[in-house]
Formats: C-alpha cells, structure tokens, sequence
C-alpha cells in the first residue's frame, strides 16, 4: 500500500515556497563564498606567505644562510649556491590548499543540509503566522451573515475591520432602499383596492362614478409605473455603463427645458458647447431629473438657471433655482433613495424621493462629481462634472 501524501494545503505550499526561498539563499551565499575562496586559496598563496629569499649561497671558506626556509624546501648543501626546490613546495602548498578546500566543501556541504533542515521548519512557522489571521476571518466568516454584520473579527490593526463595516453599511442601505421601495409600491396599490372597494360597495354605483373610479385607477397605475421606471434607472445605473457614446450636454439640457413644464417661472439658460460621452439615454434622465427637481421644488415666481461649458477639461452642467431654504447638513440626505426634507410630502406630484438618488448613481456610472451648494437665500445649486470628450 502506497504512503498517502499529506494534504496540499495552503500552509504546506507556503512552507515549500518559503523553505525553498531560505534554502536558495543560503546555498547561493555558499557558494559565492567557496569561489571567492578558492579563487585565491592556492598553492602560490601559501608560498607568498611564508619566508622570503629563501636561497642559500656558499662560498669556498664562507657559508652564509638566509632566512630559515619554510615546510617543503630540500636546501642542498655543496661547494654550489644552496638551491631550493620550487617545484617540491608548489607541490607540497597545493596538496595542502586541495585539502583546506575540500575541508571547505564538506563544512558548507554540511552547514546547507542544516540550513535546508532550518528553512522547511521557519518556513512552516512563518505560514503558520501569515495564515493565522485568514483561519480567523474563515471561522467568522461562517458564522457572519446579512443579519449579523454587526459581529466583527477582532484582528489587530486600524484598517482590519473596513471591510465588513462597508459590507454592514451597503447591507443595511439595501435593505433600507427595499423597505422604502415595498412602502411606496404598497401605497398606490392600498388606494387602487380602496377605490374599487368603494365602487363596488355603493349600491346606487352609475356609469359617471364607475368611470371616475377607472380614471383614478388610471392615475394611479401611471404614477406605479412612473415608480418602477424610476426603480429600473437606478438599478441600471449602479451597475455602471459598458459602453460610451458622444454626448452634446448642451443640446441635451435644451430639449428637457422644451419638454418641461416651467410655467410661472423665469428660466434662464446659457448653453455652450459641452461635449462627453457616455449612455446618452441616461445621461438624459439626469439632465431631465434636475431639471424637473429645480422646477418641482421652486416658488410661485421664481428662477431656473442652466448652464453648460467645458471648464478644466470637463464638461459642465450646472442647473440652480430659487426655493426653501436648505440646511446645509441635509445635503447629503437628498441624494439618499426616498428621502425628502418636508416629512409632509407624499408620493406624486412631488416625487418619490428618487430623482436625486437616480442623478447620483448616474453620475457615479459616469465618473462624473457632483457639487452641491445651499445658497443663504434659499434654494439648491447643482454642478455635475463630466470627462470632457477628446478633440476628434
């Protein structure tokens, strides 16, 4: 029966990625080290490190000597000079350097074997470490859930937490958005069964009353379809755009200034060329939505600005009007789905709540920003800023 191989684990593949790290290492240190040894460990360096002038001389009568001559000269004594066999101790220097090197091989054959012994064990140590905080978000992740995001992992750090505390933030928006969106669907469909209620419980019902009842209806199934429109823009818009087309801001805003209805204000426009690209369809939405928003939330009288340029290589829509005065601490919550700054509004003429939601996401699709001011004097003023197109 064949052993069975441990596991591939993601610890076993990291220690052999780290073991194999450390035992490169230190082998290529080793191996420098024995080449710049035996690169200069040879015969002539232990011949330039002994005594020198190591030659005798004898005369007839005199005998003079030199330096005591190292391990390995033969000194040949005669009526001749003394002469010292180079070649015996090259011989001999070299015999002895072969053998200080292969001493050198065997201690750094022996001290990689250790080193690959200690690398394997530092590697497993080390992935142990590295690994220690994924085994923790594992064993939490499994008992995370949406309705339990509150619950975090209790790693060290400043950042470890972003993570679930953007996914609880994104979680608990969604389910904000679904609960305001069943609140306004269920109202139109609360009074569309209250009015055939109605109908259909008066005894003394005529075609006039019967036929009233249905235009009701029917005003009623306009604004739940204004609704879902409304719904399905915001949907498509947060998933973002997959491909770009030339966009004339400026024409854009022109036709919704001709389409809305702006009666008893003063609208004044200043369009100049402002091209981008984009989803020209939802870039229409916008320009409509804050226009309709500007005109919806003005006064008896009042002014409607709209302008277009390219500024700093972006194209600009700007779009201001006169109204309430605004806080400024509430300019981000009209941007927010179904938030509306009068809690006594309800669902129709003025809105669901979701057009400035619809412009953000829009925008967002886009990589455009957005600017809100509050004048002191009441009303809003809205900067979207696109990429401009390049020059064809």
């Amino acid at each position: 029966m064949r052993p069975r191989l441990p596991a591939p684990t993601i610890r076993l593949r990291l220690t052999l990625v780290y073991g194999g790290l450390f035992t490169l290492s230190a082998a290529a240190l080793l191996a420098i080290t024995f080449v710049l040894v035996n690169h200069q460990y040879t015969g002539n360096f232990f011949i330039s490190s002994g005594q020198q002038g190591v030659v005798a001389s004898q005369g007839v009568g005199n005998l003079t000597v030199g330096p005591v001559p190292p391990k390995g000269f033969v000194v040949t004594a005669g009526p001749k000079t003394l002469i010292t066999s180079r070649k015996v101790a090259l011989a001999a220097a070299q015999s002895q350097s072969d053998a200080a090197l292969h001493k050198l091989f065997v201690d750094s054959a022996f001290a990689l074997a250790l080193m690959s012994v200690l690398s394997i064990w530092l590697g497993w140590v080390i992935a142990g470490r590295a690994l220690r905080p994924v085994r923790t978000i594992t064993d939490a992740a499994r008992d995370i859930s949406a309705s339990n995001l509150h619950r975090r992992l209790a790693l060290q750090g400043p950042d470890d937490e972003l993570l679930l505390a953007r996914l609880e933030t994104s979680f608990e928006a969604q389910r904000q958005f679904v609960a305001n969106a069943s609140h306004e669907l269920r109202t139109p469909l609360t009074l569309e069964r209250t009015l055939l209620e109605l109908a259909l419980s008066d005894p003394n019902a005529s075609i006039d009353s019967y036929r009233h009842t249905c235009e009701q209806l029917l005003v009623v199934g306009e604004q739940q379809e204004q609704l879902i429109d409304a719904l399905l823009t915001l949907s498509r818009s947060q998933r973002g755009i997959d491909s770009r087309q030339p966009v004339d801001l400026a024409a854009i805003t022109a036709t919704a200034v001709a389409a809305a209805d702006h009666e008893g204000l003063v609208v004044d426009t200043a369009l100049r060329p402002a091209s981008t690209s984009g989803n020209p369809r939802l870039v229409e939405r916008l320009v409509a939505n804050l226009v309709g928003n500007a005109i919806r939330h003005n006064v008896d009288g009042g002014t409607v600005g709209l302008s277009t340029e390219t500024r700093d290589g972006h194209a600009v829509l700007a779009v201001s009007n006169t109204g309430p005065k605004i806080p400024a601490r509430e300019l981000e919550r009209i941007f927010r789905p179904f938030q509306r700054l009068d809690p006594t509004r309800t669902t129709g003429a003025n809105g669901f709540g979701l057009g400035l939601s619809i412009v953000q996401a829009i925008a967002e699709a886009h990589d455009a920003t957005i600017t809100t001011t509050a004048p002191p004097d009441g009303g809003l003023h809205i900067e979207v800023r696109f990429r401009a197109a390049a020059a064809s």
